[in-house]
């Protein structure tokens, strides 16, 4: 086993948390493709059932286990899917994460993005040389 697969098989999560990221993937998979409003419905329930707020590390590795899960989909898993999916996995897990959808204005062009947001940490698994550079628009 090499170095970047031992660190990918870590940052994936225990067997429990594997699972609920692959079922938060797959309703995010599903929620997506209904009207928007069912969504953001869908994200305030997941809130509401996540009692406890997730710390740093157990968000971290809900959006890697999410990703991880996203590789095997035969379908498109960017920003949008693995944030919402990473929410929803936290949920059934009993914890909370915020899910962001904004832009970044500068350096052109605009770019849109999705991410899963701790309230007081920011955006998790987001990482960019250049700083975090997008506003968001809407948070659940």
């Amino acid at each position: 086993m090499t170095t970047n697969e031992a660190w990918s098989t870590v940052r994936t999560g225990t067997f429990g948390e594997r699972v609920a990221a692959l079922v938060g993937l797959l309703l995010a998979l599903l929620l997506l493709r209904l009207p928007f409003r069912c969504t953001v419905r869908a994200v305030r329930w997941a809130r509401m059932v996540g009692h406890r707020p997730a710390n740093h590390a157990q968000a971290e590795v809900l959006v890697f286990a999410v990703r991880h899960a996203g590789r095997w989909w035969p379908g498109r898993v960017a920003c949008m899917e693995t944030s919402l999916g990473a929410v929803l996995a936290a949920a059934l897990l009993g914890r909370r994460l915020e899910w962001c959808l904004g832009a970044r204005f500068a350096p052109p062009p605009v770019e849109y993005h999705a991410w899963a947001s701790l309230p007081d940490a920011g955006p998790v698994g987001e990482y960019t040389a250049a700083g975090w550079h997008h506003h968001p628009a809407l948070t659940i």
